[in-house]
């Protein structure tokens, strides 16, 4: 039995997706750039990056990172180099390559791998997890290792549901932001440069 306070559970993890943070503009980015499709398989991407965070959580690396200085900054590193290299790729768009035609820049394969590093690189997720998911097992959980892993694939699966309808009506709006090159392409960079802002404050930022 699965012994959780799943009310206040929900509400919380609810208002968290919601907030918008690297992941919600990379789905939103990629929907943009490729339509619906490329924004609901990036959003996959991101909540199968969270499932992995489960599994981690659930075996204590969430707390091996908040002992471990040198894994920390480590895995700190490599996630914020990896969202300065998105950034920096959209920063770089010309109007003249924007992918206007039917051809898509990346494969839907590649965008699911995209949204999946994205977030297993994130040490802070790890952390979040370790201290989020603990509150909301009851005291008499017989089994309390099952039940944070249990909630852990309810927030992933949460996180999928608010994100996938995200980047499947940025992607509608997709068509009429390629009849206008010059907004998408302030569009891309402007992803671009919060995407290198976000990469940068992790690589700056403290436990």
């Amino acid at each position: 039995m699965i012994d959780a306070a799943w009310l206040v559970f929900m509400i919380a993890s609810l208002v968290l997706i919601a907030t918008p943070g690297q992941d919600m503009i990379l789905v939103m980015s990629r929907s943009v750039a490729q339509g619906a499709a490329a924004g609901v398989v990036t959003a996959a991407g991101v909540s199968v990056g969270l499932v992995g965070h489960t599994v981690l959580a659930t075996l204590g690396l969430g707390a091996i990172l908040r002992t471990s200085e040198w894994l920390f900054v480590a895995l700190k590193f490599v996630g914020a180099a990896y969202l300065i290299y998105l950034g920096v790729g959209l920063l770089r768009t010309r109007q003249s390559a924007l992918p206007i035609g039917a051809q898509a820049t990346r494969t839907l394969d590649r965008l699911f791998i995209d949204g999946a590093v994205s977030n297993l690189s994130n040490p802070k997720i790890a952390i979040f997890y370790f201290a989020f998911l603990p509150q909301f097992v009851a005291p008499s959980a017989q089994q309390p290792t099952v039940t944070v892993f249990v909630l852990g694939l309810a927030f992933a699966g949460l996180t999928f549901l608010i994100k996938a309808p995200v980047g499947f009506f940025a992607g509608k709006l997709s068509a009429w932001l390629r009849s206008r090159p010059g907004v998408l392409t302030w569009i891309f960079r402007a992803s671009g440069a919060i995407l290198v802002g976000l990469g940068v404050r992790l690589a700056f930022e403290r436990r």
